[in-house]
């Protein structure tokens, strides 16, 4: 067949006697060079490592995201090739996630958290604060703080949202600042220090204990102590090394602390403002008259944010200097 172009077609450009020449708009690249890295992982991978680690089993995961098993399987072990790590101990019929698992999980649930956020149309319009808290909120100044972003901000819903979690859901993305109390430790937070509260002692109400005006914590320290240890602040290192307490018994919230004071299975230590946020027939709040304070905190994850936060934290400081004086807790025994 004859060349219209009277080109040899064995010597076109980008054979081997006839290299390509250079394009003006893509500069060469030299072979010797990496090529440059692809970004394997999708939302997808993330959504399904999700999935595993909150149902503990692949086979639910599944069924969660309306794959299957196979599917969820494979694309678990991708994740896991790509960051090179193992996320999921296969180990036991029960999934558990390994040590770098639970490292990671918090952290894709906070970018998957963003992404959905970021595609919400809705909440863009009206883009929601959302205020996290484990248990007792703001305290005496939970309904003054609603109400005064109510009044000025109505644009700008403030949602109060509780999650059994020590920073109230802020590591997890799914909150955008929390009220948190006593020391937190978890990286990438920053906090601030609004007031402290008295700490209480929660008793059961037909008990002993329940009559008298005040406690000490080595009153307590003969029966067992109810801990929350999911979002709870006391540990059994407020208590003196040499008179800690006999017997513990561990919950994981606040309803099931108040159920085991109640059931007499124990005594519990709160802060103050856990006697007016929790009311119980069963339990009777006494202060205490020996244990420390409680710092009460805002918490805002390190970087870019709500773009309401500054205004959040401003309130929040008015509200405890204008309300403080009148809310100071009452020294006598609290039956709720």
């Amino acid at each position: 067949m004859s060349n219209p172009e009277g080109a040899d077609p064995a010597g076109e450009p980008g054979s081997p006697g006839h290299p390509a020449p250079a394009r003006p708009d893509r500069p060469a690249r030299d072979s010797a060079a990496p090529a440059p890295p692809t970004r394997a992982v999708e939302l997808r991978h993330l959504r399904a490592f999700l999935a595993v680690a909150d149902e503990g089993n692949v086979t639910r995961a599944a069924a969660h995201l309306g794959l299957t098993q196979p599917a969820v399987s494979r694309t678990l072990a991708a994740l896991e090739r790509h960051l090179g790590i193992r996320l999921v101990d296969r180990s036991t019929h029960h999934l558990a996630l390994t040590p770098e698992g639970v490292a990671f999980r918090d952290k894709a649930a906070a970018a998957v958290a963003a992404f959905d956020e970021a595609l919400d149309t809705g909440r863009l319009r009206h883009w929601p604060l959302r205020l996290g808290h484990a248990w007792s909120a703001f305290g005496p100044y939970t309904t003054p703080l609603l109400r005064g972003w109510q009044e000025r901000y109505p644009a700008t819903p403030l949602e109060l949202l509780r999650i059994d979690d020590r920073t109230a859901g802020l590591t997890r993305g799914e909150v955008d600042a929390a009220l948190l109390r006593g020391p937190v430790e978890a990286p990438g937070l920053v906090t601030e220090v609004l007031f402290t509260e008295a700490r209480v002692a929660a008793v059961t109400a037909d008990g002993p204990l329940a009559s008298v005006t005040s406690l000490r914590l080595a009153d307590l320290a003969g029966g067992p102590v109810v801990l929350n240890t999911v979002s709870g602040t006391t540990t059994p290192a407020l208590w003196p090394p040499e008179a800690r307490p006999a017997a513990t018994l561990t919950v994981a919230n606040t309803d099931d602390w108040l159920t085991a004071i109640a059931a007499g299975r124990g005594h519990g230590v709160s802060a103050a403002s856990t006697a007016a946020m929790h009311p119980h027939p069963g339990v009777a709040y006494v202060p205490l008259d020996d244990a420390p304070g409680i710092p009460v905190l805002l918490a805002r994850r390190d970087g870019p944010g709500h773009p309401a936060l500054p205004k959040l934290a401003a309130l929040a400081r008015e509200i405890v200097a204008r309300h403080s004086a009148h809310q100071a807790p009452a020294r006598r025994p609290h039956q709720a």
